[in-house]
């Protein structure tokens, strides 16, 4: 049976072998590159220090007490844009796609982003040519406003980027 859980410091070492597996096998679906995470130093610390970050929230999906997924919410720190709040690092392990690991990690941080003092819409981007990741975030009421041509490159190939919102 599968659990969605905020994680804490001692989730940081599986939530960083999560990261590297999702920046190797979706490279596309990320601003970071393995290349470049691999390089970080002290990276499992830097983890731990996110996830007390105020206004920061990571969630976890498990698996027999395995993270198959994860999903971070990020409220804006600056007072003009804080009624914003981003989804970040969104990422469910192959094997575990197509069983609600990804709607369950977005009702987490949609219930969290509720919760939150003054929050009023979420922000996502999303590869303009991952349709699954797209009707996901639609069918849970997202709803695009504009595209990136050329957001991203990885090894010579450009992708676009699209560019959601939810009214909360």
């Amino acid at each position: 049976m599968m659990k969605v859980r905020l994680l804490t410091a001692s989730d940081a070492e599986e939530y960083w072998k999560l990261r590297l597996e999702a920046l190797m096998f979706s490279p596309e679906a990320f601003a970071s590159s393995y290349e470049d995470a691999v390089k970080r130093k002290n990276a499992i610390e830097q983890v731990k220090e996110n996830f007390k970050a105020e206004g920061s929230y990571t969630f976890g999906a498990f698996s027999d007490d395995v993270m198959i997924g994860m999903v971070t919410l990020v409220q804006e720190s600056y007072k003009k844009m804080s009624h914003k709040a981003n989804i970040f690092a969104m990422y469910v392990t192959s094997r575990s796609r197509g069983q609600g690991t990804g709607k369950a990690l977005m009702h987490a941080a949609i219930s969290k982003a509720n919760e939150m003092e003054g929050v009023e819409k979420l922000n996502l981007t999303v590869v303009s040519s991952n349709d699954k990741a797209k009707k996901l975030y639609e069918r849970l009421g997202f709803t695009a406003y504009g595209t990136e041509t050329r957001a991203l490159q990885v090894d010579g190939v450009f992708y676009n980027e699209d560019h959601m919102e939810l009214f909360v």
